[in-house]
């Protein structure tokens, strides 16, 4: 089969379509036929060596964490999917990759497609709506009369944190580029603010929740936009960071909590039923296999609204 690897740290051009052997299910294992995978950054987070401490330094890697894709056979002990049936998931990107013709995978890391997503739109749900659903469901609460600021908003995680926030009944001013401004609102947000023409620091309103997914606003600079026991999100944890926050969350009444997620069964459903409610998938561009180079180049130079996905 056909297999993206690279065999060092770099940047895209160390990426290499090759041949390898189709792998067969395991025990509690599902083979897949993937059809889309999407891009997310910390593929080329662990492609550069940024993460070597986690992904290690052992060659051939793989790329691409979430994908969609046909079940082609059933490892014992697999008694929810069947052969043909529609799927969408995620695998540990630290340990393997999907961008492959066929992936062997743990029965507990894939779920039943809703049927009225592509392929492409499925495989953009898994790591971007966990990191959505654990930040505004699981950190901060959010209910109906919540007020949240989302600090840009119109790549992948903000898309469905927009549309998360609203199906929860919170208000969402969302804080975007010139581009996702038309999407923002598509999306529902009740309030868009243009960065180019306004900055967020300069609003005169305080939120439940601030979630800084641009990484610009950083927690000093946004505690006068939150009110008393209000969250502020992190969505790019350092290790310093976790401990050193976790020590002043003791005693400080505005919360700076670290984002840490991972897609799961729990947040899965959640999705799933918020596209049978009218979320959207936004699929800003997509690659065939064989583009694999261009795709990340792509991906990697940002500016796009929603997700970047490789069809196979």
């Amino acid at each position: 089969m056909k297999t993206v690897v690279y065999n060092q740290f770099g940047g895209t051009n160390v990426l290499q379509l090759t041949e390898t052997e189709t792998p067969t299910a395991g025990t509690n294992e599902v083979l897949v036929r993937i059809k889309a995978v999407s891009i997310n950054p910390i593929d080329w987070k662990i492609r550069r060596g940024d993460m070597k401490l986690m992904s290690g330094s052992h060659f051939p890697k793989q790329v691409g964490a979430d994908f969609a894709g046909v079940v082609e056979a059933v490892g014992s002990g697999v008694s929810d999917f069947s052969v043909g049936d529609e799927v969408f998931g995620a695998v540990d990107v630290m340990k393997h990759g999907v961008l492959a013709d066929f992936a062997a995978v743990p029965v507990k890391s894939i779920w039943h497609k809703p049927a009225q997503l592509t392929f492409a739109q499925a495989a953009s749900i898994p790591v971007v709506g966990a990191a959505a659903y654990t930040a505004l469901i699981d950190i901060a609460h959010i209910g109906a009369g919540s007020e949240v600021l989302l600090n840009g908003a119109s790549g992948g995680v903000g898309m469905l944190a927009i549309q998360i926030a609203r199906q929860q009944g919170a208000t969402v001013t969302a804080v975007v580029g010139p581009k996702g401004v038309p999407f923002a609102r598509q999306w529902g947000a009740n309030e868009v603010i243009d960065y180019t023409r306004q900055d967020v620091r300069s609003l005169n309103k305080q939120f439940d929740v601030v979630f800084d997914l641009a990484g610009k606003l950083p927690f000093h600079e946004a505690v006068h936009l939150m009110k008393d026991h209000a969250v502020f999100i992190n969505p790019v944890p350092t290790p310093v960071g976790i401990i050193s926050t976790a020590v002043t969350n003791l005693v400080a009444n505005r919360k700076n909590k670290m984002l840490m997620s991972n897609p799961n069964s729990t947040s899965m459903e959640y999705l799933t039923k918020a596209v049978e409610n009218g979320l959207h998938i936004e699929v800003s561009r997509t690659f065939p296999m064989t583009e694999v180079v261009a795709a990340y180049e792509y991906a990697e130079k940002g500016g796009y609204i929603g997700k970047v996905v490789i069809e196979l």
